[in-house]
């Protein structure tokens, strides 16, 4: 019995697509590695507790969502659906709470961003995933904001921004290089997080309309697929620049191979688009690049 009620939260939370935020998590703690910076336990287990719970929260809000539309069941009835959901909200803000506690107010402002687009996604008169602005908003918050919140509650003061209030004055101050350097890293995770919604947008384009949501893909039709293989290639030009700007070591230009079984899964998605089928390519080509560069980043690290 204890053993089904795990299973259907599991499949409630889809356990299975919290690779994205988890392995964009330990690909930035490669880097901050890599950096010389070194890891401060508290605020960092904090950050990836109140992450993965909120993850979790983000996907039952949507899949308790789309069944009041599209006919299908919930592994739960619905009260206790919405009780599951409701108490993995409570869960991630308390852990984000905790968190602006031991950092600061940026912290709180960037973390209540996460939080209002995560429920504004699957949730409201017009969720943002039912629009054209889903990929976006999934690969900014899980690819962008992820590394950003990470590496200012590890790095030193003022080594990425810094900030000041007096009176009626707000005084900002950003590294340039420092913000560039994070900015090209959030490449990768933005890109092929992105992707992942891209590729599940397009194989439900047709399902999607009938129950009214109209997601990029309906709009780009077949063009959907060539924005689909850009996104994958800009994750390589990023990784480019990284070396030349001396971010990372030159190792990493060991990135570019993996375009091989990139490129093959690609071409998969080209001929087929079939949720069932070839869906599962944009989940291989998220763990081979990302893998890839965090392990290259910490190899980088003692060369």
């Amino acid at each position: 019995m204890n053993n089904n009620l795990v299973k259907r939260f599991l499949d409630y939370s889809e356990i299975r697509t919290k690779i994205t935020s988890v392995l964009t998590f330990l690909s930035v703690l490669a880097y901050l590695f890599a950096a010389g910076i070194g890891i401060r336990a508290l605020p960092t287990v904090l950050f990836f507790c109140g992450m993965f719970l909120f993850d979790l929260a983000v996907t039952t809000i949507n899949n308790y969502s789309d069944t009041r539309k599209n006919g299908q069941e919930l592994q739960f009835r619905r009260p206790a659906a919405l009780a599951v959901t409701i108490s993995l909200l409570l869960l991630a803000l308390a852990f984000a709470v905790w968190l602006v506690f031991v950092t600061d107010l940026a912290v709180l402002l960037l973390g209540g961003l996460c939080f209002l687009f995560g429920v504004l996604y699957s949730f409201g008169p017009v969720p943002i995933s039912h629009g054209p602005y889903g990929e976006l908003i999934s690969g900014v918050f899980y690819g962008f904001f992820i590394p950003v919140i990470l590496i200012y509650i590890n790095a030193p003061s003022g080594w990425l921004f810094s900030w000041s209030l007096s009176g009626r004055d707000l005084a900002f101050a950003l590294d340039v290089r420092n913000a560039a350097g994070v900015a090209l890293l959030a490449v990768t995770p933005t890109c092929l997080t992105a992707n992942i919604m891209l590729a599940n947008n397009i194989c439900d384009v047709d399902r999607d309309v009938l129950v009214g949501r109209f997601t990029l893909p309906y709009y780009l039709k077949k063009h959907s697929l060539y924005l689909l293989a850009l996104l994958y290639y800009l994750p390589y030009l990023a990784a480019i620049a990284m070396v030349m700007m001396r971010y990372v070591s030159p190792i990493c230009l060991v990135l570019l191979l993996t375009i091989i079984p990139v490129q093959r899964n690609i071409n998969l998605f080209f001929k087929k688009q079939v949720k069932a089928e070839t869906f599962i390519v944009s989940i291989r080509n998220f763990i081979i690049v990302i893998v890839a560069q965090a392990a290259l980043i910490l190899i980088g690290r003692f060369m």
